[in-house]
């Protein structure tokens, strides 16, 4: 069973400073910010408890059921989050690709231009006849 499937199916919630969250709900979360409202702080949210979960008992014989339940919500929130990174690197590449295109044609048109400029009188009419 996936990550995504026992997370629908058993319906996880997480922790967030607007209340719980579904496991759709993390996809609209921004990565980072100052608000306490973001996939880090649901990360660390459900690792705090995972860890609250894990302490050690000397006297406990059996594993705490809350334990398996915390791991796989943690996994689902660092997938999202690889996700989203993977996203966020792939625009900023797509970006500085349409920039260098932009700053190459606008080079390119500059070089056209200027051997335009340099077309004779007859060149020019020439060519403008042949259109």
């Amino acid at each position: 069973m996936s990550i995504f499937e026992k997370a629908t199916r058993e319906k996880f919630r997480y922790p967030s400073a607007k209340g719980l969250l579904t496991t759709e709900q993390l996809w609209e979360l921004p990565l980072t910010a100052r608000s306490g409202f973001s996939l880090d702080d649901v990360a660390k949210a459900v690792n705090a408890e995972l860890k609250a979960v894990d302490t050690e008992s000397f006297v406990a014989t059996e594993a705490n059921p809350a334990k398996a339940t915390l791991e796989a919500k943690l996994e689902v929130v660092k997938h999202v989050i690889a996700v989203r990174l993977a996203e966020d690197q792939a625009a900023k590449a797509a970006a500085a690709k349409k920039l260098e295109k932009e700053k190459l044609l606008a080079v390119l048109g500059r070089k056209q231009d200027a051997v335009l400029e340099n077309l004779t009188e007859a060149d020019l009419l020439a060519r403008i006849n042949n259109l």
